[in-house]
């Protein structure tokens, strides 16, 4: 079976949810399968760079992922998997990515507000509820959750490996991955065999 399908894992939810590291873990984990042709798209990076002309107006928020989506999907049509990692609050927008992008797998790493107020991993939400920060997602606007994502993985009550898990196998049974390399599997003569070397060099 041929695992040379290129594709778009979006991950989406609301800030410090989890997306950037388990993009990471996946990313490690992908590499380790044999897929070397793979690229991480994250929010905060982007906006250093390709956008970084943009605020975060609802309009400028669009612009952003417009201009994510279009780089995904070239990326994407010339055989490299893209993780992209963007909070993308708005249900339409997410569905024009998966429009034009084709190959697109959503992730929606969903924690509840009142976990993610308690962690402030960044600081983020206190200064955005002492209104030092406008437009804010889950405090000054909206988020938009998925309705038919592919992946749901709860991050509030599942470690980031557990989650990462539970990507690989979704990609797995959508063959898009090959599987991790199986433990050797012996015959009864092969294991007494092995038993016997073991137990001559005194390890048994």
């Amino acid at each position: 079976m041929s695992f040379d399908r290129a594709f778009t894992i979006w991950f989406t939810g609301l800030s410090g949810s989890g997306k950037t590291t388990l993009a990471k873990m996946l990313e490690e984990q992908l590499r380790a399968r044999g897929l070397t042709r793979v690229e991480r798209l994250d929010g905060d990076i982007v906006r250093q760079s390709l956008t970084r002309d943009l605020g975060f107006s609802k309009e400028d928020r669009d612009r952003n992922i417009e201009r994510v989506t279009f780089v995904a999907k070239l990326l994407t049509r010339n055989g490299v998997v893209v993780l992209a990692s963007f909070i993308s609050p708005y249900r339409k927008v997410r569905a024009r990515s998966r429009q034009e992008i084709g190959s697109f797998v959503e992730v929606y790493c969903q924690c509840p507000l009142e976990v993610l107020i308690e962690r402030d991993i960044k600081g983020l939400y206190s200064k955005a509820m002492a209104g030092e920060i406008a437009n804010f997602t889950g405090i000054s606007d909206p988020y938009e959750e998925p309705l038919e994502a592919e992946v749901v993985v709860q991050t509030d009550r599942e470690t980031p490996a557990e989650s990462t898990a539970r990507i690989l196998c979704y990609l797995e049974e959508r063959a898009l991955i090959p599987p991790a390399a199986a433990a050797p599997v012996y015959s009864a003569e092969e294991e007494a065999e092995v038993e016997e070397r073991l137990r001559a060099l005194g390890y048994l």
